[in-house]
């Protein structure tokens, strides 16, 4: 399931407080979907990590109440579960813990209760994982834990990526060049077990890398040691390129005069260079531009120039070019 289905899933499970184990690859984003769908539904998020905990660490510290022959001995919860409010607890990693922890988990999964602690009504359940498949410290899940979650498979998706990275701040080159080579957002090959290799996750380190300002070869090797060595290579040399194409301000200056780029990598990196260049003051001079360019760049730019500015929507210019292009819009 692609990421933007796995959060209108878990948008509607969460209301109905529904436990939920979202399996999926090694850095694919799964933990910033639940973030997102907190955020979203005005929750609060408590990332309990059940790896790092022993059996006792859920129960709670044990407290003698009363005196003589009435004493009984009670468990005061740890400071991690909620007392009240509405939120997610969000138990991330959770197949790495040992089964007898997962074991302690069973009551609270299920029953939204553990010994004498409730669970405030406002709260839901999710937990993550990585899958055995992906070469990472997991262990079996118990079948009675398995049976009180409804589990989702979360897979990469460029498209969902994009859109993503368009509302988060990533780079236009780096947006552009997982756009132009797609196989790259996560490829992960569990036969070698690289210590570096692509991912949705690594790919957020190297725009930082990118954007530092570092010297050529210590901004190679840091790439090299966050995506691996190939892909670091392609990266740097689709960088380099993008960085020697037509500036926004020389195309907003002379849209029909400007070079327009030749090689399709080169057009993956000018159409989404522009959109965030996009206002409603300058679309019609970009669309100007960008009709010099074959027809599916443009879809690549006005669809990101709409994600990243809802106004656009609304223009003639827009209106006009979705009218004249909708055979090939999708």
């Amino acid at each position: 399931m692609k990421p933007s289905a796995v959060k209108q899933s878990l948008q509607h499970l969460v209301t109905r407080k529904r436990p939920v184990f979202i399996w999926g690859p090694v850095g694919a984003g799964k933990s910033d979907v639940v973030a997102s769908v907190a955020k979203e539904l005005g929750l609060e998020l408590r990332d309990v990590r059940l790896n790092l905990m022993d059996p006792v660490d859920l129960k709670g510290f044990p407290v003698v109440r009363g005196t003589g022959k009435t004493q009984t001995m009670a468990f005061v919860p740890p400071d991690f579960l909620p007392t009240k409010g509405k939120g997610i607890l969000f138990l991330d990693e959770m197949n790495s813990a040992p089964q007898s922890v997962q074991a302690a988990a069973y009551q609270l999964i299920l029953n939204r209760k553990l010994g004498d602690y409730e669970m405030p009504d406002g709260w839901a359940v999710i937990a993550a994982g990585n899958r055995a498949s992906d070469r990472s410290v997991v262990n079996a899940q118990p079948a009675a834990l398995a049976n009180r979650f409804v589990h989702i498979d979360f897979e990469v998706d460029v498209d969902d990526w994009f859109t993503w990275a368009t509302q988060n701040g990533v780079s236009d080159i780096t947006r552009a060049f997982i756009k132009f080579r797609s196989n790259l957002l996560h490829s992960f090959d569990p036969a070698t077990n690289p210590r570096a290799f692509p991912s949705p996750r690594s790919w957020v380190f190297v725009d930082d890398v990118l954007q530092s300002g570092l010297a050529a070869d210590t901004e190679f090797e840091l790439i090299k040691g966050t995506v691996g060595e190939g892909a670091a290579a392609e990266y740097i040399a689709f960088a380099k390129m993008a960085r020697d194409l037509p500036t926004a301000e020389e195309i907003l200056a002379n849209p029909t005069k400007t070079p327009v780029p030749a090689a399709p990598a080169t057009m993956y990196a000018i159409s989404t260079m522009l959109d965030k260049k996009a206002t409603t003051a300058t679309l019609a001079t970009l669309l100007t531009y960008m009709g010099r360019l074959p027809v599916e760049f443009q879809v690549l730019f006005m669809r990101s120039a709409g994600m990243a500015n809802r106004d656009l929507l609304k223009t003639k210019e827009f209106v006009t070019w979705m009218t004249a292009n909708q055979d090939v819009v999708i």
